[in-house]
């Protein structure tokens, strides 16, 4: 009886979940649809490195610096609710941005001051979903969940570009950004008739602590946990070196291989169909026995591809599609192994805090890279980046397999 209640109840949080899911895929698709249609905008509009370098930091920075605020406050406040607000006040923004360009008043501060407002947004709902996962599907799919979730990521690189790309010629901007809304909406919807199950917490209301305190047991949880912080100093340099190499794409599409918004969305959906390839090569496979095992393989690869891709040259586009397919799969196995065990291995109702501020700490050497990256490439040019990336990401993957305090990285855990 008690196990017919059980899987009674795993049942009914499983339909949750799907309908959560569906919902911010819709979100996530618009979402990625005005990306391409702004990036390629400003792209145009400026042609400068700089110009996009700057609106990526206004895209990060809101989230380093707000990040693990806006983690704790999802560990103590209702997730439905966040979900639905962070996603309203995007939505709204948008909504302003898209009467700036029905005016012809539109200039380029204001996509960047949207930049900045998506990411605050983002802030708060991107540890409440990863956070409500965890309570809503059975430990045992958490790695197969992960998987779906970067092949929907995936899927959205695949149609976003291309559909963004068609749209630039046939709509005005205000109207793509009219679709965003419209996503938002269908996001946003399904929230009102459903309820997202929230952590128990030790403390009463009465005897809850303070935001500060949960922050700082967040950060000891954080910084006591060797293996995940050595990590975290990994990816923050990867990122620092990836992050400008990616954002700077557009630039690299039009200087170096003489395309136009057509190829770019080549290389952004073949990124978006290795993601899904990897999402589903991992849903079936479900990894090594170790997660971490499986995301540092992956990594290897990535910046092999990473690498060769520095040397194409401008006639070998076709290769370079490729690659990109490559590093996306990759990319999707990495990702989706390291927060499936984060989702195993941290406790419900610190996962919050604790995914916003390993995110703050990861993402925050970003702005400085890509404050260097768009005067450097400016004067002499792209491919530098990704060669240093590449030699950087496979130095380190190897050696972290070689760290016993890495590759133990779930049994160590504070809470096994």
């Amino acid at each position: 009886m008690n196990e017919q209640v059980e899987e009674s109840r795993q049942a009914k949080s499983m339909t949750t979940f799907a309908v959560v899911f569906i919902g911010q895929a819709f979100s996530l698709f618009g979402s990625r649809l005005v990306q391409f249609a702004l990036v390629w905008w400003l792209t145009m509009e400026s042609g400068s490195a700089s110009a996009l370098a700057f609106a990526s930091i206004m895209a990060i920075l809101p989230q380093v610096l707000l990040g693990p605020f806006a983690g704790t406050l999802v560990d103590r406040w209702n997730r439905r609710t966040i979900l639905m607000v962070s996603d309203g006040v995007i939505a709204l923004a948008v909504v302003v941005l898209a009467l700036l360009f029905a005016q012809g008043s539109v200039q380029m501060w204001h996509i960047y001051v949207l930049m900045a407002v998506r990411s605050l947004g983002g802030a708060f709902q991107w540890p409440a979903m990863q956070a409500s996962t965890s309570l809503m599907v059975p430990e045992e799919h958490l790695s197969r969940i992960s998987g779906l979730n970067q092949s929907l990521q995936g899927l959205a690189n695949i149609v976003a570009p291309p559909l963004g790309a068609l749209l630039l010629e046939l709509i005005p901007v205000q109207n793509i950004l009219a679709i965003d809304v419209s996503t938002a909406i269908l996001a946003i919807g399904p929230l009102f008739f459903i309820s997202i199950p929230q952590p128990r917490r030790e403390a009463s209301e009465e005897g809850r602590p303070s935001v500060l305190a949960d922050l700082r047991e967040g950060f000891r949880f954080v910084w006591g946990w060797k293996g995940l912080m050595m990590i975290v100093g990994m990816a923050l340099v990867i990122n620092l070196l990836t992050n400008p190499a990616f954002t700077l794409l557009p630039i690299l599409v039009t200087n170096h291989y003489n395309g136009g918004a057509i190829e770019l969305a080549w290389f952004q959906s073949a990124n978006g169909v290795g993601m899904i390839a990897g999402g589903i090569l991992l849903g079936v496979w479900g990894g090594f026995k170790s997660r971490i095992k499986t995301a540092m393989s992956a990594m290897i690869i990535m910046g092999g591809g990473l690498l060769i891709f520095s040397f194409l040259p401008g006639d070998a586009l076709l290769l370079g599609v490729g690659l990109l397919f490559v590093f996306g799969t990759m990319n999707s196995i990495a990702n989706a192994s390291f927060f499936a065990l984060l989702q195993a291995t941290v406790p419900a109702d610190m996962q919050g805090r604790v995914f916003t501020m390993m995110m703050s700490l990861i993402m925050s050497m970003t702005p400085v890279g890509l404050a260097l990256a768009g005067p450097v490439a400016d004067l002499f040019g792209l491919r530098i980046w990704y060669t240093v990336a590449g030699v950087v990401m496979m130095i380190m993957s190897v050696g972290a397999l070689f760290v016993p305090t890495i590759r133990q990285l779930e049994e160590e855990s504070p809470n096994s």
